[in-house]
């Protein structure tokens, strides 16, 4: 089912109401690393909504909007996966586990850098040194990277000579590039060792509310909107002309992404020993020269009907110095207390409405097996900018 932008709604994250622990009986139990970010608030609320569910959450640091997740079978566990002692601390309790959902990942490193891999597989190495030895129930671990597991931002670019596929899932890896995506995936081989089912999911752009995630399309986008909007300045696209033109990337619901994984680690017909991979996009393509115009008009702001694309135009330049053109919206507005990096960044603005390559998946694979949930992007971007307004992280 595709939902469209909303007024006037209830917040996106509302009390949920459960039934008391007498009557409950959890057959499934779930922990999230990186439940505040895009996907792992989506996931922990559609597993609570679930009376079979008992869920933990796993961030360094709890969420600051009240009333997120309120349930008495939810339990939120503050840990540094970087520190081994930490981790096998708070760990220890988690013996009932039955699902692994990993949501997270260290952005202290480039991506496509050796220090990038060895930050990330530590974390998941010490997560899963704590738990493997004490959860006997464990029946799958759910891994989420992304679509960039297909290309390197090292090249080639030359628009005449590559190639441009609908990746699919078996697409080989990229050779002699670190990426810690590969290093996931083979961590997980090697600790599970046959022993437990567990899949790989590759989102594309992430659209989602969050204001702890790094590449956080939705709130970059509201920042930047809110500012045009204060300062009466036109809401424009700095980009490639070909980003704007053409379709380049395919858009991924937090919603969507969430129902998959929860799909693929019940599906009892799709679990593999040997590790599964599925793309985890929404479906239709888009381009930005299409939706523009109705993000605009959704965020209140002023857009140019002859120039909306300016090629020249760079958000890091832009709104580098607009920290406190931030910090005004937020008091006037009475929104929740948030520095203007904690929801956007410029650099991933720039960056992916100037992609050197095509970044599209296929979902022949996800379809073929029978899931069937798909979004329209805009849509998509709709909903979640509504969803921001509803947690006062943004204005109306």
């Amino acid at each position: 089912m595709v939902l469209f932008g909303r007024k006037n709604v209830q917040p996106i994250s509302p009390y949920i109401e459960m039934e008391s622990d007498s009557d409950h009986s959890a057959n499934n139990v779930a922990i999230i690393f990186g439940v505040t970010g895009l996907v792992g608030r989506e996931l922990a609320k559609r597993l609570l909504l679930q009376s079979s569910w008992k869920v933990y959450g796993i961030a360094r640091n709890p969420e600051i909007l009240p009333n997120l997740i309120i349930s008495p079978f939810y339990h939120f566990i503050s840990c540094n996966l970087l520190n081994p002692f930490d981790t096998q601390k708070k760990l220890s309790c988690v013996q009932d586990v039955t699902h692994v959902f990993w949501v997270t990942w260290s952005s202290q490193f480039p991506c496509e850098t050796q220090e990038s891999c060895e930050q990330n597989k530590v974390m998941m190495s010490n997560a899963l040194n704590s738990m493997l030895p004490v959860a006997k129930n464990l029946k799958h671990v759910s891994l989420q990277t992304g679509t960039k597991h297909y290309v390197s931002l090292h090249g080639p670019f030359d628009e005449e000579k590559v190639h441009y596929y609908y990746y699919h899932e078996e697409f080989p890896r990229m050779s002699k590039v670190p990426n810690f995506y590969y290093s996931l995936e083979d961590l997980l081989k090697e600790k599970l060792n046959g022993k437990v089912s567990w899949s790989v999911h590759r989102p594309g752009l992430l659209l989602g509310s969050s204001y702890r995630s790094f590449y956080n399309f939705i709130g970059s986008i509201c920042v930047y909107g809110c500012i045009c909007k204060h300062l009466k300045l036109p809401f424009v696209f700095g980009g490639r002309k070909k980003c704007w033109d053409e379709a380049y990337i395919d858009g991924s619901d937090a919603r969507l992404v969430a129902d998959q994984h929860i799909w693929v680690a019940t599906k009892c017909d799709v679990l593999s020993i040997n590790g599964q991979a599925f793309n985890s996009i929404n479906g239709p393509s888009f381009t930005w020269k299409e939706i523009w115009p109705v993000i605009g008009k959704k965020l209140g702001v002023q857009v140019p009907k002859d120039n909306m694309f300016v090629e020249n135009f760079w958000f890091s330049k832009a709104m580098a110095e607009k920290h406190k053109v931030w910090e005004d919206i937020v008091v006037e507005n009475g929104l929740v207390q948030t520095t203007m990096e904690s929801l956007a960044n410029w650099e991933f603005l720039d960056a992916l409405f100037r992609l050197p390559y095509k970044l599209l998946g296929t979902r022949d694979k996800v379809d073929g097996l029978g899931f069937g949930a798909k979004y329209k992007t805009l849509h998509s971007i709709l909903y979640w900018i509504d969803c921001m307004r509803d947690e006062k992280l943004i204005p109306f």
